[in-house]
């Protein structure tokens, strides 16, 4: 794929990410305490297209638009991803709203082009081994968002997260089980699929266009 191409699949990933996020519930839908998402399914399929170093660089961006939406539309758990707004019993905001909001959004970016790189050879010739692949792909970038935000917020702000949700602190890791296994896991599913679909359209464009030239 020539620096071209790249550049203007880039600009096209990075422009539905700011559609997805400008439009109200289509990037972030409401969930709860905590919002679901489908800024993480572009950030998949271009990881897949592009690559792990654009695919992250996207991921980055999409933290960097979660941490500057809670900064702007604050909720009770703003300060899980925002360090601007103060944690829950304090005055002061804290930087590890960065890890929560940047780190795993970069991962989503890198994670789903290793995971098909194991399925390329045989997705070369067998269809259904690269739909697999693809949903498999799509279902892990999905998953590590989801894991990787959540056990943070365990990890990091247990307790400021039981105060803002209104509940016990012996019973925030059930509860954050509960987000992974029902929204999380919908929303890995509907990566899977979604990735599945529009990827495989997009890898044979690509080949096609590449072909066409030699």
């Amino acid at each position: 794929m020539t620096n071209t191409k790249k550049f203007t699949l880039t600009a096209m990933f990075l422009a539905i990410l700011i559609l997805l996020a400008s439009v109200p519930f289509l990037g972030f839908i409401p969930i709860g305490p905590i919002n679901a998402t489908t800024m993480h399914i572009p950030v998949i399929i271009a990881s897949i297209i592009l690559g792990p170093k654009i695919g992250g660089f996207l991921g980055g961006v999409f933290g960097i638009i979660s941490m500057v939406r809670a900064t702007v539309i604050i909720s009770p758990t703003s300060f899980l991803f925002s360090p601007f707004i103060p944690v829950i019993g304090t005055d002061q905001g804290s930087w590890k709203a960065i890890i929560i909001a940047v780190v795993p959004r970069i991962l989503i970016g890198i994670i789903p082009y290793f995971v098909y790189k194991l399925f390329r050879k045989k997705a070369e010739k067998n269809a259904g081994a690269k739909s697999i692949g693809l949903f498999i792909a799509g279902f892990s970038g999905a998953a590590t968002n989801t894991i990787l935000v959540m056990g943070g917020i365990f990890l990091l702000f247990k307790d400021s997260y039981a105060q803002a949700v209104g509940i016990g602190i012996e019973t925030v890791f059930s509860v954050i089980l509960g987000v992974v296994f029902t929204s999380g896991l919908v929303e890995a599913i509907v990566a899977g699929f979604a990735t599945a679909a529009v990827t495989a359209v997009l890898l044979r464009l690509t080949k096609t266009n590449a072909t066409q030239k030699l």
